[in-house]
């Protein structure tokens, strides 16, 4: 797995997708569920290899069976956007929610998007923003920044700009491009 992390992201070795693909391969035919993972967001987002959302699916969908809390978000997110089966907005909250309730911060910031656009619950911009928080807290650069957002317009909570501008720099510190371009 790691050989394949590295060429990936070009550790000690010169940036090769091409070559983390078929690493990430050999570690996930040994049962490596980072690997797994892995070659699922490769699968999504054409990286070293073509898209194929009908395998990142079957991925997810393996690997959330072990109750991965990663992969539990990652089928939530397949299920919320189409990738690899029909969108279920409904079926990605249940997911979303089951991911948080393990601790995934992704999971817990995606049932705040839920939570505050209505997508599978009703519209509660308040859960929204305490679900942001908990993530935010936790590190996660986009429940960051979707936190720096709601006190930028205060949808539901006081508008606080001292607030927005330090959950901007929190966001932007860990690279995410919006953050970075709303200072």
């Amino acid at each position: 797995y790691l050989l394949g992390y590295f060429n990936y992201h070009g550790i000690v070795t010169s940036k090769d997708r091409q070559e983390a693909f078929k690493l990430y391969q050999t570690a996930a035919e040994l049962e490596n569920i980072v690997a797994q993972l892995e070659l699922a967001n490769m699968y999504i987002y054409g990286k070293g290899t073509k898209k194929n959302f009908d395998k990142a699916f079957e991925l997810s969908k393996k690997l959330a069976e072990k109750n991965n809390p990663n992969a539990i978000n990652r089928l939530a997110y397949c299920y919320d956007f189409g990738i690899g089966i029909e969108i279920n907005k409904q079926k990605a909250f249940e997911l979303y929610q089951k991911a948080a309730d393990l601790g995934n911060s992704n999971g817990i910031n995606n049932l705040g998007s839920c939570y505050e656009g209505g997508f599978g619950a009703n519209i509660n911009k308040k859960k929204a923003f305490e679900l942001y928080k908990k993530a935010a807290n936790m590190g996660n650069d986009y429940a960051q920044y979707n936190l720096a957002v709601m006190y930028e317009k205060g949808n539901d909570i006081k508008k606080d700009l001292n607030q927005a501008i330090y959950w901007y720099e929190k966001s932007a510190n860990q690279g995410h491009k919006y953050a970075k371009k709303k200072l």
